[in-house]
């Protein structure tokens, strides 16, 4: 076994993998740019290598410099995690070049499966199903836009070289083919360098599951059951649970059995993952699911398959890539209870789920179930990577009894200022569709309107006035005195001696409502301002004040001023001065954090300026155009 490992990747998959190393005794070492300095997967690490500027094209996806930090720390191993250099052929060749242990899939594995319409024929081959589609080389778009209209819509158009959702979109008709082509190239090239996509025709009813597969050296390959990650939004997965639900003895046999073949085929080693979609508008049918493509690493949501069978996948990856068998055999791998998994994004769905950045002045997250994380109260969430934060993982005997106290893990999350999607879980996970189990690719699109609403309980704002008041009154100048600990959970009651009106605004709201004495105050955190709580009500926090606040924000405004919502690279700009505009049609499209976001027009009218070209990089909440109604 190699004695020091340095993880080529950041944040909560960097710490991960450095907690298995720990435990078996191997020096970790990290590798950082410019904006994860203060990060804590840098903290956590044993010895750490600044690698370059913040961007991730020129740090963390830049092979000569990681090679060249493993050189200098003397790193005997390379873990790649996840997204990044970890299905990188080249990467992994270079790696094994320098004389240093690859812990991943080897590079003709990578190959293989890495361009899903070269995998695809490789599953026929192998006698694995497939999804009907377009695989050809012909990329133009008349051509793509001909066999889109073959194959009949809905069609998904995926990036040939792509993963997470980045380069996939859903058309719905022929005349929208061509819009959703080109933001695809566009997304493609950006995260994987390769605009090609492939077309699949839609499945209207899907179902979103993966087999965890293992192998190693010796030619053995085992499955640890599957998972469902049907929760997604934007291709997105957003809650994961193993086992699937509604999956039968033989349905999961044939799938499993499919997978194995996969990844013989291959001949894989380490930890892959499988991905089939599954017709369940009649349920589960061996017969009814396809496989679509194969992530040959480490998945984000493979500690659901770690709680059910009790394995640590990160320590099966160190010793296959040290040479050893794979320590169980198929017949050995137990599968025990019911695991899921919620992504705790840096989100604001009520706010068309735009990415928030910035300082974490209040950060606390359960400590009653695993919790996996690269932040830390006081830190950052940075514009430049992903904005997951933490994933919450809980173990239960049950499916109802898992959803439930995930539901109440999410409930508890409190973050401030920076806007979660807390209380968009716990919304999903207590869904009626969801704990039956009534669940598809579809669903958040179709129900995101029940989803995304907040609105405070009754309770939690009377418990918010109450201490906004009876603080300020008993308190005098001194507003935090009785309550002075630094973000410190409330769990009192004020000794208030009558019910009294009271004026307040929750996030700029007025609200006029009557306090009732009987009511204690829970969980409220206070601002640095006399006038002015913060209340987390089911994830969701809330700004409760004697004043309105003001505030900016991204995104379209009154005046018909279109505002970046963060700051990014402008990656199209789709409209001129003096063009006639429709409400909703895009403008100008935004990339940051890794995904597109388009700024349509408020209304009809005319495009009156444009403040913005492609290729600029802009501040948050810059005039990128603006439009005049008719």
């Amino acid at each position: 076994m190699f004695k020091s490992v340095l993880v080529a990747n950041r944040g909560e998959i960097a710490c991960r993998v450095f907690r298995t190393a720990r435990r078996m005794g191997i020096r970790t070492i990290a590798v950082y740019s410019e904006a994860d300095a203060r990060a804590m997967h840098v903290r956590e690490a044993d010895e750490a290598v600044l690698i370059g500027p913040a961007a991730a094209r020129e740090s963390y996806l830049v092979a000569e410099k990681v090679l060249a930090a493993a050189k200098a720390t003397g790193a005997e191993a390379i873990h790649p995690g996840y997204g990044f250099l970890s299905e990188n052929a080249e990467f992994a060749e270079a790696v094994m070049a320098a004389g240093i242990v690859w812990i991943g899939a080897p590079p003709a594995s990578i190959r293989a499966m890495g361009l899903k319409d070269a995998a695809k024929k490789l599953m026929v081959a192998a006698g694995v199903p497939v999804t009907p589609g377009y695989m050809g080389e012909d990329q133009t778009p008349a051509h793509l836009k001909a066999e889109a209209d073959a194959i009949g819509y809905p069609v998904l158009i995926k990036a040939v070289a792509g993963g997470g959702g980045k380069g996939m979109r859903r058309v719905e008709t022929s005349e929208a083919f061509l819009d959703a082509l080109a933001s695809c190239q566009r997304e493609a090239a950006s995260s994987f360098g390769d605009d090609r996509v492939l077309i699949e025709k839609y499945i209207l009813s899907p179902r979103h599951i993966e087999v965890q597969v293992f192998g190693d050296s010796q030619g053995e390959v085992v499955h640890l059951y599957e998972r469902d990650c049907s929760l997604q939004r934007r291709h997105q997965k957003v809650i994961e649970e193993a086992p699937a639900p509604g999956m039968d003895g033989p349905t999961r046999a044939a799938i499993t059995d499919a997978a194995v073949r996969a990844a013989k085929a291959v001949n894989y080693i380490g930890a892959g993952t499988i991905e089939f979609i599954a017709d369940a508008s009649e349920g589960l049918h061996a017969d009814r699911i396809w496989f679509m493509e194969m992530n040959t690493r480490l998945q984000v949501e493979h500690p659901v398959t770690e709680s059910i069978t009790g394995v640590d996948l990160v320590e099966w990856q160190f010793r296959a890539a040290a040479g050893e068998p794979v320590p169980l055999k198929q017949a050995d791998i137990p599968m025990n209870g019911w695991a899921m998994e919620a992504r705790l994004y840096a989100e604001d769905p009520s706010n068309g789920f735009l990415p928030s950045i910035g300082k974490l002045n209040h950060f606390r997250l359960p400590d009653d179930i695993r919790i996996d994380t690269g932040v830390f109260e006081g830190g950052e969430v940075s514009q430049f990577y992903d904005p997951m934060i933490a994933k919450l993982i809980v173990h239960e005997t049950s499916r109802e009894a898992a959803a439930a106290r995930l539901a109440d893990a999410c409930a508890d999350v409190e973050v401030w200022p920076v806007k979660t999607n807390a209380a968009f879980l716990v919304k999903c996970l207590e869904h009626p569709k969801f704990v039956e189990g009534d669940v598809d690719t579809g669903f958040i699109a179709k129900e995101e309107g029940d989803l995304t609403v907040r609105k405070i309980s009754d309770y939690a704002l009377q418990s918010a006035a109450r201490v906004l008041r009876f603080g300020v009154e008993e308190s005098g100048s001194d507003y935090f005195a009785p309550w002075s600990q630094r973000g410190g959970a409330m769990g009192f009651r004020l000794n208030a001696t009558s019910a009294a009106s009271q004026t307040v605004y929750v996030d700029g709201l007025l609200t006029r409502l009557e306090i009732d004495d009987n009511i204690a105050a829970e969980r409220v955190h206070f601002e640095p301002d006399p006038v002015t709580t913060v209340y987390f009500d089911e994830g969701s926090p809330y700004r409760v004040s004697m004043n309105a606040p003001v505030g900016a924000g991204g995104g379209s405004t009154s005046d018909g001023s279109l505002r970046a919502p963060m700051p990014g690279k402008i990656v199209a700009v789709s409209a001129a001065v003096g063009d006639v505009v429709v409400k909703g049609q895009p403008i100008v499209v935004l990339e940051a954090m890794k995904m597109e976001h388009a700024l349509v027009a408020p209304f009809d009218g005319t495009v009156s300026g444009v403040g913005a070209a492609v290729g600029d990089q802009v501040a948050a909440d810059a005039v990128l155009a603006t439009v005049t109604a008719d």
